[in-house]
């Protein structure tokens, strides 16, 4: 491989292992946090809020697959990195 090709893996490898952190890293905080929020002590709502958030996760992956399929795959991550600086902002401010 040339040092391009090694660049470019590395890369891609640094994006996905970031995604698979962000994706997992909230799973065993919630739970613990959930008690300080009111209904946070209902185990079935705490169970569908994390099953909500993977099932988005899911869906959201197909459709961002099938736009950087039609659009390109930099033009997706880019959006997906300024979405996911939105969501940052807006869940600091709350």
């Amino acid at each position: 491989m040339t040092s391009a090709e090694k660049r470019a893996g590395a890369s891609l490898a640094a994006i996905f292992a970031l995604r698979m952190l962000g994706l997992f890293l909230i799973l065993p905080v919630f739970a613990v946090h959930a008690h300080t929020i009111p209904g946070g002590d209902n185990l079935t709502l705490v169970g569908l809020a994390i099953g909500a958030y993977g099932l988005t996760q899911a869906f959201l992956q197909i459709a961002y697959g099938a736009a950087s399929d039609r659009f390109g795959r930099k033009p997706v991550i880019v959006f997906g990195l300024m979405l996911f600086v939105v969501g940052s902002v807006v869940a600091a401010l709350a």
